[in-house]
């Protein structure tokens, strides 16, 4: 599926986009059928127990599959101090391979993550999800262009207060209205992702 063209779905991370994700492309990733919301999005304040359950997964992640960790990362808006969010934890894993699922999926299912989306047509992304605590696992094949956005977004609101405080009220507001999918939610962030991910990038590369 081409926060909008990607399975970001139901997750809180500035993935590439630039569209809309119809319900059509949403589906075509999704195994199984995607999670209707059934209410508001929940938005709350942060938390300093989240690096906390991040540390606890990365354990887990790494007793399952070992020496296939490349890159292991919090990312998304908890691993931002100080930035409310969606109470629920990213995680970036990099692999010799994400298209081989022979390789790491079954440990991984083993350890209680369920495989949830395949996008084998942007950069082999896997996605599985945890509920204890609420958790993605993004899956990647290590130096995927979408690794260094993801941490580019997340080390650039460490340290740009003001923009950490413009991507929560963006954030607030959107939560606030109707949307029938999470994916729907993450597609419209997309304008206030990429304007920040542009001024990091002014600044990194001059």
């Amino acid at each position: 599926m081409p926060e909008n063209d990607h399975s970001q779905a139901e997750g809180d991370l500035p993935l590439e986009t630039s569209r809309t994700t119809t319900e059509e492309q949403l589906r075509a990733v999704t195994l199984g059928e995607p999670q209707v919301l059934s209410g508001s999005i929940q938005i709350i304040g942060y938390d300093p127990a989240w690096p906390q359950f991040f540390e606890h997964e990365a354990e887990r992640i790494r007793s399952a599959l070992g020496k296939q960790v490349l890159l292991l990362e919090h990312v998304g808006s908890t691993s931002v101090p100080g930035l409310a969010a969606k109470p629920r934890i990213d995680i970036l894993l990099a692999l010799a391979d994400s298209a081989d699922e022979a390789a790491y999926a079954p440990a991984l299912q083993a350890a209680g993550y369920v495989l949830s989306i395949r996008e084998p047509d942007w950069y082999e992304h896997r996605m599985f999800k945890g509920a204890n605590p609420d958790l993605n696992l993004h899956v990647f094949t290590l130096g995927c262009p979408e690794i260094e956005r993801m941490l580019l977004f997340r080390n650039w609101l460490r340290s740009h207060p003001v923009d950490r405080q413009l991507y929560e009220r963006t954030k607030w507001e959107l939560a606030r209205q109707n949307w029938k999918y999470m994916q729907n939610y993450a597609d419209a962030k997309t304008a206030v992702v990429e304007e920040i991910l542009a001024r990091a990038q002014r600044e990194i590369h001059g």
